[in-house]
């Protein structure tokens, strides 16, 4: 007999979770504005509000944490994470940032000027932010088949080139700082990005003279999938296969929340001596010294060992199989989802779950609703909602997805979780056409609305 998968863990340690009535959830709701960012934790059973920070760190991790270094100035951890990264990257050069939005700030304070076009595959949520802050805009080249959540195309994340070189056509040189690749593509359901394609990226840009750049929050599950899925890989180590993803790079910036598998942090790496310089002066105005830059000493010693722990393939093997468990059972039940599976969440798509709902009533905010209405589980909304507003315009954004993202925390829940994350979304799908109404905003912030948003039921 073949022996079945078991996870390459075990459990050392447990959190207790608490469940709560409907009548509980649909109170604590209102009281936060119907806005899920808005719960407390305990009034959540299980949190699939992202995968960021929300993972279990190892036990070598936790023996590094009680070995960082604190010094102020060329710390003993911040050289152990520059030498983790430098073998990882390729790249030369290193500044810690707190997380991976302040990682987008300093580098693109550097970068990006008012008036500038940054080409990319579906920018996510905070790096658009970032562009439109500077007065700059996101144009998306991801390719078509992204949309169809259908198609079963393995590398929706792809930058389509002939949108990409439209562009380079279309700006002058100067008001294109650099190509932004994300990996994996979060905005476009969790999809990766081929080797092949990116490497046709940087052959492109190269012709024109244009720098690129990785957003790199899950570069080890986007290596992942290239082993897994493209022609000549499958005998590569994720390892290998992440240095030559970055050999196609100017550099990268990294939320180490995600792949690097600790709560806290992030970095910029870079191979360019005078957009480092430039860099360090805003990490110290932003962040703190460039060998700390707003990370304890402890913590980059944690994210030095998580890099090396997300960079081995039965941990990955172990992460996305959960991921691709949870997608198959809610395909099982018929839910709707973007397909090829992601490698860190499940998407529904909610314009094809609740059909009834109008677009301006925020048909994704409206699931995710329902579904912690159901079951206590917390999800997010990747739709209008997140889009924003056109800065220009004002009007809303209405994204060519509709999605409602179920992210997994890293090595946190079992297969159980799971089963009843697919039965509680099947209840709502089983009840979908008696939801006919969604919300109206009451309140937004002129930018990255979705965080603080306050909603009423229309």
């Amino acid at each position: 007999m073949k022996l079945p998968y078991a996870e390459p863990f075990r459990i050392k340690m447990v959190e207790e979770i608490r469940q709560s009535t409907r009548e509980q959830r649909e109170q604590w709701l209102k009281e936060a504005d119907y806005n899920l960012f808005n719960l407390k934790s305990s009034q959540v059973f299980i949190d699939l509000l992202t995968d960021s920070g929300t993972g279990a760190m190892s036990d070598q991790q936790w023996g590094a944490l009680m070995t960082g270094d604190e010094s102020y100035a060329g710390s003993r951890s911040f050289q152990q994470l520059h030498e983790t990264v430098q073998k990882i990257s390729g790249y030369k050069y290193l500044l810690p940032t707190h997380q991976g939005r302040a990682a987008e700030n300093v580098l693109f304070s550097v970068l990006v000027k008012e008036g500038d076009v940054v080409p990319g595959n579906s920018h996510f949520d905070t790096t658009k932010g970032h562009i439109e802050f500077r007065k700059a805009h996101a144009i998306d080249c991801t390719v078509d088949e992204a949309f169809d959540i259908e198609n079963l195309y393995p590398f929706k994340g792809n930058i389509d080139l002939e949108k990409l070189e439209k562009v380079y056509q279309t700006y002058p040189k100067e008001k294109i700082p650099f190509c932004l690749v994300t990996i994996t593509c979060n905005s476009s359901g969790g999809q990766p990005v081929s080797l092949e394609n990116m490497r046709a990226v940087k052959e492109l840009s190269d012709r024109y003279g244009i720098p690129v750049y990785f957003d790199s929050a899950r570069f080890s599950e986007n290596a992942y999938f290239i082993k897994q899925r493209e022609k000549g890989q499958e005998n590569r180590s994720i390892k290998e296969i992440a240095r030559e993803v970055f050999s196609y790079g100017a550099g990268m910036t990294m939320s180490s929340k995600k792949d690097g598998l600790v709560n806290i942090g992030g970095f910029i790496a870079l191979n360019d001596e005078k957009v480092y310089r430039a860099a360090s002066n805003f990490t110290i105005i932003y962040e703190g010294f460039i060998t700390y830059g707003g990370m304890a000493g402890r913590d980059m010693a944690a994210l030095a060992v998580g890099l090396n722990e997300a960079t081995e393939f039965p941990y990955l093997e172990s992460r996305i199989s959960q991921v691709e468990y949870l997608g198959n059972k809610m395909i099982e039940y018929g839910i709707p989802l973007q397909k090829p599976i992601g490698g860190h969440a499940v998407f529904i798509d909610a314009l094809k779950f609740l059909p009834n709902v109008k677009r301006e009533e925020y048909p994704a905010q409206t699931l995710a609703n329902e579904i912690y209405k159901e079951a206590g589980i917390r999800t997010v909304e990747i739709g209008t909602i997140l889009a924003d507003r056109d800065p220009e315009t004002r009007e809303n954004r209405y994204p060519k997805l509709e999605l409602v993202r179920l992210a997994i925390p890293r090595r946190t829940y079992t297969n159980n979780h799971m089963e009843y994350i697919a039965a509680a979304v099947k209840n709502v799908f089983d009840r979908r056409d008696e939801i006919l109404k969604g919300y109206h905003i009451t309140w937004e912030s002129d930018i990255l609305r979705h965080f603080t948003v306050k909603l009423e039921e229309a």
